[in-house]
């Protein structure tokens, strides 16, 4: 959860729902931020494997959508509330 903290704090500027069991977070639009999402992604679906992730890179914004099946939308949520959180806390860079 610390790198996933990190990430969100740092890259995440958004965060909505985008329909039943998914959720939207906008990113800072840099390749760095891409390739730290992806790389969490990737390691997140190795021990949860109910997540799925989909990172968009269009028009100048960038974007991780997080879904889940029913039987997971608790934990989702979880971590879309968590997002948000570190996503209002100061940030080093500020």
């Amino acid at each position: 959860m610390a790198a996933f903290d990190s990430f969100f704090s740092e890259a995440v500027t958004e965060v909505h729902p985008a329909g039943p069991g998914r959720v939207r977070m906008a990113l800072r639009d840099e390749p760095q931020i891409a390739g730290r999402a992806a790389e969490l992604a990737v390691r997140e679906t190795g021990c949860c494997s109910f997540f799925t992730f989909t990172l968009t890179a269009s028009g100048g914004t960038l974007a991780l959508e997080v879904s889940v099946d029913d039987r997971h939308i608790e934990v989702l949520d979880a971590l879309a509330a968590r997002a948000a959180e570190a996503m209002d806390a100061p940030r080093s860079d500020s």
